[in-house]
């Protein structure tokens, strides 16, 4: 699992030299979520919200993302991605997609297929609820 993990911050800094596999994940949610606080970042990734903060003063110096006013709530920013975030997110996944298909490309069908299968499985992990 370590070799996975610097393998994939490895790749994350080829792909794009600005975004860390931090970035790129927190691009990943936003796109997902249609946006959201800084505070819901650093909850959902069990990150210190000092590092979420670092990470999105970054991202916005770069102008991949930006904040708005909460529509619906003013006193609250809302995280979203600019024109150029989506173009740098859609860019750095499509080189993550043809790096995956060139190294798994040589792997039986069967081989391919187990593999989702435990990614699948492992993905779809979560913790236990405590019963107190």
């Amino acid at each position: 699992m370590t070799a996975f993990a610097r393998r994939a911050r490895a790749s994350a800094g080829r792909m794009h030299p600005e975004l860390s596999l931090v970035s790129y994940t927190l691009l990943g949610h936003l796109e997902e979520r249609g946006g959201c606080r800084a505070t819901d970042l650093a909850a959902h990734y069990a990150l210190d919200k000092s590092t979420v903060s670092r990470q999105v003063g970054a991202l916005e110096r770069t102008g991949l993302i930006e904040r708005r006013l909460d529509p619906e709530d003013h006193r609250v920013q809302v995280l979203h991605l600019t024109e150029a975030g989506r173009q740098i997110l859609a860019q750095v996944t499509e080189s993550r997609r043809a790096a995956f298909h060139a190294r798994l490309a040589q792997w039986p069908r069967e081989d391919l297929e187990r593999f989702a299968g435990y990614l699948t499985r492992y993905n779809s992990w979560s913790p236990p609820q405590d019963a107190g």
